[in-house]
């Protein structure tokens, strides 16, 4: 017996190759099957897809949930799992010295799965006023290793913001750092970028396999884009070699100019997150659902962005063998969503909006193979 069993949707896993009409089946938390000949007798729970679309779980790999300390941070859930994310990545909020803390009161209580790139500021991202990493002694290694080993059940790797406001002339300095604690704790980098003190070229020679460029589309100085409005072969081949370029919209860090220059010249990002936080939620960002339409109206298919958000990311994270996937015995979370036909006005961070004649909305989300329903939370 099944205990949740979602029917009559298209089934949308790019990690299986999954694109059409199929069931999918739930139990003891994790999916049991994918297939068309799945009776409703044998579940005790069935939701009757029929016009949506089943993907797995959706996966936001640049959120800012570290509420209540970090200036960025909001509510996990309001705006992840009761937008379909099920499994979220904090990026930075919270650093070796404050990250006790989130795990505790925000990582623990939330129905969001989250995990967590360790800001490699001790500090983590507390005041808008005063740059994480102007202060070079904040950028302690062993502190962040110690604690990047102590919680590798949540910490998937190291942030680092190198914005010239955040690390004033120490980018070089502190990615270096960054990349020292990454490998200690066989972790990822996520480097933030935009008006760098150095050309981001340099910054990025310096990653390695796997680690991600976040704000990838960005308007400011220090892009992908030449005086040409062409992307810049050296970016090119760092794509080639395992850089992930990653969307993270934020306020002030996509561009639709900039994007739509450089994926008519063949470069796409590798990653979709929405870098959800306090300044963004009520606009341009709203949601991760809300970036993914924005991806669509640039040309890129349901099924590209759908991998770009789960198994993809789930691969950068290091849990592709458990999430980001539908397969039979993977943890049970699902997203089921609807595509809408009409008129829909989509924003960038520097004010440009568009029409878009189709947008991804939002309809349910399973998580652990059990409908999510925010109004038993705590219960």
């Amino acid at each position: 017996m099944y205990d949740l069993l979602i029917k009559g949707g298209t089934v949308v896993d790019p990690a299986q190759g999954v694109n059409g009409p199929a069931n999918v089946a739930f139990v003891n938390g994790k999916v049991a099957s994918v297939a068309t000949g799945i009776s409703e007798d044998d579940a005790t729970e069935v939701l009757d897809a029929t016009g949506l679309i089943v993907t797995p779980g959706l996966i936001d790999l640049h959120v800012h949930n570290f509420w209540g300390v970090s200036h960025y941070g909001i509510d996990p859930d309001v705006t992840n799992i009761g937008n379909g994310v099920t499994t979220a990545v904090d990026a930075g909020s919270s650093g070796a010295a404050t990250f006790d803390a989130f795990r505790r009161y925000v990582i623990e209580r939330a129905d969001t799965r989250l995990y967590a790139l360790l800001n490699i500021s001790l500090t983590g991202m507390i005041s808008d006023d005063i740059g994480e990493l102007e202060d070079l002694r904040h950028a302690d290694v062993d502190q962040a290793v110690r604690v990047g080993r102590q919680n590798r059940d949540r910490i998937v790797g190291i942030k680092a913001r190198l914005s010239q406001d955040i690390t004033r002339q120490h980018d070089v300095e502190s990615l270096k750092r960054a990349i020292e604690a990454a490998e200690a704790i066989d972790g990822f980098v996520m480097i933030h970028v935009g008006k760098t003190h150095t050309p981001l070229e340099s910054l990025i020679e310096m990653l390695r396999l796997g680690d991600v460029v976040t704000h990838s589309f960005h308007g400011h100085a220090e892009g992908i884009l030449d005086d040409a409005g062409k992307v810049k072969e050296a970016f090119r081949e760092h794509q080639r070699r395992g850089i992930v370029f990653d969307v993270g919209h934020g306020a002030g860090s996509f561009s639709f100019d900039v994007a739509e220059r450089a994926m008519a010249d063949g470069f796409r990002p590798g990653n979709i997150s929405s870098d959800l936080h306090l300044y963004n939620i009520e606009g341009p960002v709203f949601d991760q659902v809300t970036t993914i339409s924005k991806l669509m109206w640039l040309g890129m298919s349901l099924y590209d962005v759908i991998g770009l958000t789960t198994v993809e990311t789930a691969k950068t994270m290091g849990v592709h063998d458990r999430l980001g996937t539908l397969k039979a015995g993977a943890v049970g979370d699902a997203t089921i969503a609807r595509i809408d036909e009409g008129s829909f006005k989509l924003t960038d961070s520097y004010g440009r909006s568009v029409t878009s004649r189709k947008r991804l909305t939002h309809i349910a989300t399973v998580k652990s193979g059990q409908m999510y329903k925010p109004w038993l939370r705590g219960t």
